[in-house]
């Protein structure tokens, strides 16, 4: 059974990569839904799976499914078309995500300090390998309907509002790890880890201005997360109704 699972994912992934290629070679034109907007400016994004799965009851949360897909898979799915290259912030023996298409880092930083240590893998695995850019976005890996628009919207709002960082909410309440980045808070992000023993992704937010960007949550909100069994019993009955 695990070997035929092994498979399944592997196709998927394989699905996802070739989908990946072709939008990379659309001229100027990403996708969002059933609308075409504007290309904006190059982003990679970083997909975090270093945490623990404690109310999930340990194991690898990113590899649990709902309808038949991983949700490693249903995020990559989403966050392709937006991002001109991802990567995984994960922890422990990373061989267990060789499957998933996706390069891998581990937190640059002793203990386990939490989503800010992924961002901080993210920042820099791009300062590396992304000459030239100059954002990166953040979302964790059990968010599976993220929306896609979630990278333009973003762009748009910290232009309008001259921020810089740009974090997402819905139903009045902000998400922190779902967030676009500037690359030049790198040294900042790992002092604040290292010397001020800060934690919180929005406890280092509040330092700069940001833009909060709500969206709506009908037909269900697009940043539920599966935390617990039973969130992923709800995932499952969502996915049904999603109409992407």
């Amino acid at each position: 059974m695990a070997k035929r699972d092994a498979c399944v994912n592997q196709a998927v992934f394989r699905l996802i990569a070739e989908r990946r290629r072709r939008l990379y070679h659309a001229k100027g034109i990403r996708q969002s839904g059933n609308h075409a907007m504007a290309d904006g400016p190059a982003t990679p994004g970083v997909v975090l799976a270093g945490g623990l799965a404690q109310r999930m009851g340990g194991g690898d949360k990113s590899l649990r499914e709902i309808g038949g897909r991983t949700l490693l898979a249903r995020v990559i799915e989403r966050l392709t078309p937006q991002c001109d290259a991802l990567v995984l912030s994960a922890n422990g023996d990373l061989a267990r995500f060789a499957t998933g298409g996706l390069p891998i880092v581990a937190d640059p930083v002793d203990g386990f300090r939490g989503p800010l240590a992924g961002v901080l893998a993210g920042l820099e695995w791009v300062a590396d390998t992304r000459p030239g850019a100059r954002w990166m976005l953040s979302a964790p890996v059990d968010c599976p309907f993220l929306p896609r628009d979630l990278v333009a919207r973003l762009h748009q709002a910290r232009i309008d509002q001259q921020a810089d960082i740009a974090v997402a909410a819905s139903a009045g309440r902000s998400h922190p790890v779902i967030a676009l980045w500037p690359l030049g808070l790198r040294a900042d992000l790992r002092r604040a880890l290292l010397a001020d023993d800060i934690r919180k992704v929005d406890r280092f937010t509040a330092r700069y201005p940001r833009a909060i960007v709500e969206w709506p949550t009908e037909p269900f909100d697009p940043f539920f997360n599966a935390n617990t069994p039973e969130d992923v019993a709800e995932a499952e009955r969502l996915a049904a109704r999603d109409p992407n």
